[in-house]
């Protein structure tokens, strides 16, 4: 008999989170109080919940051998034998139908979106995921795969920048969590030379990163991320919406995130499971209370 414990940590809810990025076009479009688009951006974002469930119960089935031999993950349900192989596949073809019933009536462009979604992400399980630098742009795909269905689904225009933003956000997330799983595999915070006689039995594509090169990677996507989202807030067609140049005022909120990651990364060597930073530190939680208080006003109350 299968523990729902068991099937909840495989289904794995708290990563759902990655998932609010389909909200953006409904919150940057001024159509977060209309009943109906929050109906079908509430639906898009149930869509995607159960895509990346879907994905996670695959990718722990192709991993299952792997992650025995890593620290924490041979406590998934699937690795430690929890839930069978066969139990894993159907708990994911029930996802499927669901996947099929929420998305039913939606934009076709948006089942388009997911498809494409699904189909890059069981390349990722399968194979992507060994080759270098890809494997990050893909989960950066993903991100901005969701806000374009965002907008899809509510058939609102799609800001560039936004995008950009989007990009290189996902990137800094990506890339520091491989940093995260160097330091937890290696167990050495600061000396890079032991990594290259590590055997990385868990994760292949870790034989081609550095602590030091991840380093110099989250740094570059940090400043995109942080200049993107500042040129999205006082573009002409930012402006021109919301009529006002005062959405740069939520600058400040964007940096002190990226700074308040850094630290943590850097000194509580945080960072491999990035929904758990985000969910479980006080001060980004504040600050990003902060940060949505600050802009829904500045766009809604002006």
């Amino acid at each position: 008999m299968i523990s729902a414990s068991a099937v909840f940590r495989l289904l794995r809810p708290k990563q759902w989170t990655k998932n609010l990025f389909v909200f953006a076009a409904l919150v940057f479009s001024k159509q977060l109080l209309v009943p109906e688009s929050v109906v079908l951006s509430l639906r898009a974002f149930i869509a995607f919940s159960f895509v990346a469930s879907f994905i996670y119960v695959m990718n722990d089935i192709a991993d299952r051998e792997r992650d025995r031999l890593h620290p924490k993950k041979r406590f998934r349900p699937i690795a430690s034998g929890e839930i069978s192989v066969a139990a894993g596949y159907a708990i994911a073809a029930v996802l499927l139908v669901l996947i099929a019933i929420v998305s039913w009536g939606l934009d076709w462009r948006f089942t388009a979106c997911i498809v494409v979604y699904l189909a890059m992400n069981l390349a990722y399980s399968y194979f992507l995921k060994d080759v270098v630098l890809i494997d990050v742009f893909v989960i950066a795909i993903g991100f901005m795969l969701r806000v374009i269905s965002g907008a899809l689904v509510l058939n609102v225009a799609r800001s560039s920048w936004l995008l950009l933003t989007t990009m290189f956000l996902s990137l800094f997330l990506a890339i520091a969590k491989r940093r995260g799983e160097l330091v937890t595999l290696t167990g050495d915070r600061n000396d890079a030379t032991k990594l290259e006689t590590m055997p990385y039995h868990t994760r292949k594509v870790l034989e081609h990163y550095s602590i030091e090169f991840s380093e110099q990677m989250t740094t570059i996507c940090a400043a995109g991320f942080v200049f993107s989202y500042a040129l999205y807030t006082v573009s002409e067609r930012t402006v021109r919406m919301f009529g006002t140049e005062n959405l740069i005022l939520t600058t400040p909120f964007v940096l002190y995130g990226v700074f308040r990651y850094l630290y943590l990364l850097h000194k509580k060597h945080l960072g491999e499971s990035p929904a758990d930073v985000l969910l479980s530190d006080i001060p980004m939680l504040i600050n990003f209370a902060a940060y949505a208080v600050a802009m829904l006003a500045i766009i809604y109350l002006r």
